[in-house]
């Protein structure tokens, strides 16, 4: 299996002769798009149609819950079974910078693939899709910038699924008492806002 990682990550990684374009378009996936995530988050539950509101946030909810279990997860892998970055041990080339810490799971996989299965099961297939084909142009790029093994997405995309099952098995136990807590807290935080009509109650 190290093997097999190692001569795929070689196969993918960047070269001096690689083309510069290809690196810059690989470093704004790695480093930047990321971000559009919490950003449509934000924005389902404050700004969803009123139709659509309690759904939703119940969607996001979820899916914050299950990344929580799939952060906690992952952590306990890397304690467990820490293992290095190929530039760690001198392999490829590394075209941004990083820590040397441990590189299984991927944390940018783990994030996203969460989000992608999470919006998969709870809100519509193709919006998982999306989300999905954005997660493997991530995976790509961080592997082509030589900070992780092909083996750490997978990695990471195995733990978002046990973070998905976790969260909608442990949702039926604590779902609607975290709804109710959240909406009440949301509402004292976001009085003005909602009284003013900027956000949606």
């Amino acid at each position: 299996m190290e093997q097999l990682n190692t001569q795929l990550f070689l196969w993918l990684n960047a070269t001096p002769d690689s083309p510069r374009w290809l690196i810059n378009l690989a470093i704004i996936l790695a480093k930047d798009v990321i971000g559009i995530i919490p950003l449509v988050v934000v924005c389902l539950w404050l700004w969803s149609p009123k139709n659509l509101i309690e759904s939703r946030r119940e969607l996001v909810l979820k899916t914050i819950t299950a990344l929580l279990y799939a952060i906690i997860f992952s952590s306990i892998i890397g304690v467990l079974y820490p293992h290095p970055r190929p530039f760690a041990i001198g392999l490829g080339y590394q075209w941004i910078n990083h820590s040397p810490d441990t590189s299984y799971p991927s944390d940018h996989g783990t994030f996203i693939f969460t989000f992608s299965l999470a919006f998969m099961c709870w809100h519509r297939l193709w919006s998982g899709l999306v989300l999905l084909v954005i997660g493997m142009l991530i995976a790509w790029s961080r592997i082509y910038l030589g900070v992780h093994w092909p083996l750490d997405m997978l990695g990471g995309l195995l733990v978002g699924m046990i973070g998905c099952l976790t969260a909608q098995f442990g949702w039926k136990f604590y779902g609607n008492a975290l709804l109710n807590i959240v909406h009440k807290l949301y509402r004292q935080l976001f009085a003005l806002p909602i009284r003013r009509g900027w956000t949606q109650h």
